[in-house]
């Protein structure tokens, strides 16, 4: 029987494709990035074609670097950027704009009209969510009124709306598979989390014709086959999960109060809540961590825009580093006199603030400053967010401190990083031997569908850590360091 997972992880910057074993082993990776378009201040979009195009390449990379082919191959698991909106055409399949990226701010303006109607308390009761423009509701309805006579063909069903999960699903099934995953489903701001489907009054509140919409699914459902021609035979997809959640089951934080914490071009911390839903009181976001075979687990969350983000700009926009490896051996050398903080609020700021007016800053230039100082105020404002975010779920997690800290993603394997982090929230931290923790989710969710790989107990048994690091910054200077961020991002809010 047929063994291998391959495991399709579209990001915000590239699209990867994995090929594991059945003992979880990478056997095979095909990469690409791809081009990030800004057309406006705030604005974020991507080619879809593109997307699909990389998306094709790599799963044929992966396999010929495997040694392979697709009849090798039991299943398929997708995991993807989750609020970025495409809207394409029916009958032709071609999208009709840009897709609109999960950091674009566009919708800003509406998004203030919905709040000066009173509607936020009626949006989070029925989606966990803040009304902010990250999510993709207001995404699908701002292209559908800027596309020429878009609107008129949502109505009449001729138009289809996918986060990136269901744009990829329809291309692979050759048009054959309208869907998405509850998980992607659930960042929309149009489904209801507690009811599990999609929400007329939502839907007409944001202006969303519900013919656009796909079929939401399992986590572990079928999601059919690949088209044969694509790979050489057709492959069962079977299984979906938005980036952060299948971040989640990769680190097998299947037990309430367990917390992951994802670095990639953005952060995201999601702390396992169980069969309760938690309403936060500190504007953090009510989601789903999963839903498999009928049961949904709830999660609390809190997103940063920008992480990983802040490094790509020091090298491809200021040219400061080559490599963004490069930046940890730089923070280690910093001059620990300046005080320099970078708040990079480059697309608004996310949990706890939610003002999406905010820009970036940096705070305590001196003319003794450079690539330095710069490196580790951009690595050290990922982990002020990170401590942000867990002081947001410790006040609202009544189960009790979160269990366990997991960590991965791109950033993780700086190991001053990691050591800054484990200081400033002064708790341990836990980077485990697979990074690729997303997309080892996603393989999960579609080899456990296939029957090759185990259950959840039995996956959590093969977790292993790596590294743990353990915090040894005096507490003054951490007092002083949380001090200085506190002070830099009240100066950059705009909403105080």
């Amino acid at each position: 029987m047929a063994g291998f997972i391959v495991a399709i992880d579209q990001g915000t910057t590239s699209t990867r494709a994995i090929v594991f074993d059945e003992t979880y082993r990478v056997r095979g990776v095909g990469q690409q990035e791809f081009q990030q378009h800004f057309p406006r201040s705030g604005w974020v979009e991507h080619d879809p074609e593109e997307i699909w195009t990389s998306t094709v390449q790599t799963v044929r990379t992966a396999l010929a670097e495997a040694l392979i082919s697709a009849s090798d191959v039991a299943a398929i698991g997708i995991t993807n950027q989750r609020e970025t909106a495409v809207v394409w055409d029916r009958d032709t399949g071609k999208p009709i704009h840009n897709a609109v990226v999960w950091q674009d701010r566009r919708t800003a303006e509406t998004c203030r009209r919905l709040l000066d109607d009173g509607l936020e308390a009626l949006l989070i009761e029925k989606t966990g969510l803040l009304v902010d423009p990250y999510f993709s509701g207001t995404k699908v309805a701002w292209i559908l009124d800027h596309v020429e006579g878009a609107r008129a063909r949502a109505e009449a069903g001729r138009l289809a709306f996918g986060t990136i999960d269901s744009f990829l699903l329809w291309r692979l099934t050759g048009g054959r598979v309208h869907a998405c995953d509850a998980t992607n489903a659930a960042r929309t701001q149009l489904y209801d989390i507690g009811t599990g489907a999609w929400d007329d009054e939502l839907c007409r509140l944001i202006k969303v014709p519900m013919a656009v919409l796909p079929e939401v699914r399992d986590c572990d459902a079928d999601f059919g086959t690949t088209d044969p021609s694509l790979f050489g035979a057709a492959i069962p997809i079977l299984g979906v999960a938005g980036d952060q959640h299948a971040a989640v089951i990769g680190q097998a934080c299947f037990r309430p109060g367990m917390v992951k914490s994802t670095y990639g071009t953005g952060c995201f911390a999601l702390i396992n809540t169980g069969e309760t839903r938690v309403a936060s009181r500190s504007r953090l976001l009510t989601t789903l961590a999963y839903r498999l075979s009928g049961k949904t687990t709830y999660a609390l969350e809190g997103s940063i825009f920008v992480a990983g983000a802040a490094v790509q700009w020091l090298r491809d926009g200021l040219g400061l580093v080559s490599r963004a490896d490069e930046t940890g051996p730089l923070a280690a050398e910093a001059d620990e006199a300046q005080d320099v903080v970078m708040v990079p609020a480059f697309t608004g700021l996310g949990a706890p603030w939610w003002d999406p007016d905010a820009r970036g800053a940096i705070f305590g230039l001196t003319r003794r400053t450079g690539p330095k100082e710069m490196a580790r105020a951009a690595l050290e404002a990922v982990c002020f967010q990170t401590h942000d975010l867990l002081s947001a779920m410790n006040r609202d997690w009544e189960g009790g401190e979160p269990t366990v800290l997991r960590v991965d993603g791109g950033m993780v394997a700086s190991d001053w990083t990691m050591q800054r982090l484990a200081d400033l929230l002064d708790a341990p931290v836990d980077r485990p031997v697979v990074l690729e923790t997303t997309a080892l989710g996603a393989a999960w969710l579609a080899g456990h569908k296939a029957g090759v790989w185990p259950d959840q107990e039995g996956f959590a048994g093969s977790w292993r850590r790596e590294s743990r690091f353990e915090p040894a910054m005096p507490a003054v200077e951490r007092g002083r360091r949380l001090t200085l961020w506190s002070d830099a991002v009240r100066r950059t809010l705009t909403r105080n």
